[in-house]
């Protein structure tokens, strides 16, 4: 029994990982197709996804630094967009082998 709900709980936190990190790249990927896409930068999504996708652009957010203000936010916000999917993915993997 105890087996079985401990199991249950290292599943549910394993999937909460991923799921964090999954929404971590959406937020910045979508930032990036905002962004190269030209949106309205006074649009209210617009400001909410830049400001959300800027705390987690790390220390990506000004890793490369191209003239072109596009190429910069794609490569470095999707840089770390795949940071967040990659990290997710070893720590939920981690949370399951140590449990």
């Amino acid at each position: 029994m105890v087996a079985v709900t401990r199991s249950n709980v290292v599943g549910v936190l394993a999937g909460v990982v991923r799921w964090v990190g999954l929404i971590f790249a959406v937020v910045l990927v979508v930032h990036v197709l905002l962004t190269v896409g030209n949106a309205n930068p006074a649009n209210g999504i617009t400001k909410f996804f830049s400001a959300a996708a800027d705390p987690l652009a790390l220390a990506f957010k000004d890793l490369f630094t191209p003239d072109n203000a596009g190429l910069r936010v794609l490569v470095n916000y999707g840089l770390a967009a795949l940071f967040w999917l990659i990290v997710s993915s070893v720590l939920s993997r981690l949370v399951r082998r140590l449990a």
